[in-house]
């Protein structure tokens, strides 16, 4: 391994890392929902809330993570907010009522986004083109191991010493990522090259950015495909233990499929960058996503019962087709906006999250009631990043003929 590839992975497996503050903030707790809440006197549905406070909160903070790594670089920010997670996962393990753990959630919120939006922003600091796309690829596989090992490692957490060590878990990975970036992490935007941060310029970053119809279509094909997984996520407890009957410790028969499908389909757009247009590549990734949901959709209709691994295998292959999608609609996005790539970054990362806190708070609950259900929503919310991604190309196609 040459030199330059040493770096590059290197960077790769540090920038995976902390976007993992995510999806282990989200999945790592999921095998312990009942007992947290049943130790807090919550119910199910107010146990729901300290999934959808943290992703509102990660969510609003996207819009600022990007545009303050604009302002002042990026490694500022990822040094105080993988230190302020830290310090809120320790205070989600001292919680001792409802209302503390969710403050602690939300803070939690307010930090977990950076590694992903600032992340993001690094590799286009740092390269360009297909040499982007791979790093791209390689951070998107790395950081996809993070939803499979996230509730494999909880569920073993809480049986072996309960629900307070997830949460002292987090704060170790907080910490850990604190220091290897303190170490590790250069600084790639030079000062000569920051925007100020001041709410009329970035309110019109955001306006700049926000009112172009090629982001809006862009942003939303990304988030409806993946939404159409993630409400499998919070859909999870009630999916695993009551349709499945499968215990705190078995929810991998969920999340390694779906990763392993994440996986395969980062390692495709690598394999895939410089020899297919982007354009290629998501077309041939929509014809996964489509073959996915409609076996979902068709074994739910005509299984007379929810049987392993029939149940979830559905699951790889739409994972596969989204992963394999995502980095070329992501660098199409944010190559719209040279200038403020970390804004449109944030923006975007904004959008998605937000869709997600819907699924969570609202869609997912009317849906979990019955696997036929989940699927056809999952198979809704294609349909809808679908149209968003063919609304795109129409536009590009009659811009080319003007």
């Amino acid at each position: 391994m040459s030199r330059s590839s040493r770096t590059h992975f290197g960077l790769a497996a540090l920038l995976a890392g902390l976007s993992t503050l995510g999806p282990f903030s989200i999945d790592t707790f999921l095998p312990a929902m009942r007992a947290i809440g049943s130790t807090l006197s919550a119910s199910p549905l107010e146990m729901q809330q300290a999934l959808t406070v943290y992703l509102f909160c990660y969510a609003l903070m996207m819009l600022w993570h990007g545009s303050i790594s604009d302002a002042v670089g990026r490694r500022p920010v990822i040094l105080a907010t993988t230190l302020l997670f830290g310090l809120a996962s320790v205070g989600c393990a001292l919680s001792d009522t409802l209302g503390q753990l969710l403050l602690f959630r939300a803070l939690q919120g307010l930090c977990g986004g950076a590694g992903l939006v600032v992340g993001r922003a690094i590799i286009r600091d740092r390269l360009e083109g297909a040499a982007a796309q791979r790093l791209m690829s390689q951070v998107t596989m790395l950081f996809s191991l993070s939803p499979a090992i996230a509730p494999v490692v909880g569920g073993w957490l809480f049986g072996a010493f309960g629900w307070h060590s997830i949460f002292a878990f987090m704060a170790l990975i907080g910490f850990a990522l604190f220091a290897l970036c303190w170490f590790g992490l250069p600084e790639t935007h030079p000062k000569a090259a920051r925007q100020p941060l001041h709410p009329r310029p970035l309110l019109a970053s955001y306006w700049t950015v926000g009112r172009t119809v090629n982001f809006q279509l862009l942003t939303a094909a990304v988030s409806f495909n993946f939404a159409g997984f993630f409400l499998y996520v919070p859909s999870a407890p009630v999916f695993l233990m009551q349709h499945l009957h499968l215990g705190p410790t078995e929810f991998l028969w969920l999340f390694g499929p779906a990763v392993s499908g994440i996986m395969f389909g980062a390692y495709l757009s690598g394999r895939m960058a410089g020899h297919f247009s982007p354009r290629e590549v998501v077309s041939r990734a929509y014809l996964l996503m489509f073959a996915a949901a409609l076996a979902n959709l068709a074994y739910n209709l005509f299984a007379a019962e929810q049987t392993l691994p029939w149940a979830v295998l559905p699951l790889a292959l739409y994972t596969t087709g989204m992963s394999l999608a995502a980095p070329s609609i992501t660098l199409n996005l944010m190559d719209q906006f040279p200038a403020l790539r970390g804004t449109a970054s944030s923006l975007q990362g904004f959008c998605q999250t937000m869709v997600s806190s819907l699924v969570a708070g609202a869609i997912a609950p009317l849906a979990w009631a019955s696997p036929l259900r989940l699927a056809l929503v999952m198979n809704l919310l294609l349909v809808l990043g679908f149209i968003c991604r063919m609304g795109y190309r129409r536009r590009i196609q009659a811009a080319e003929r003007a």
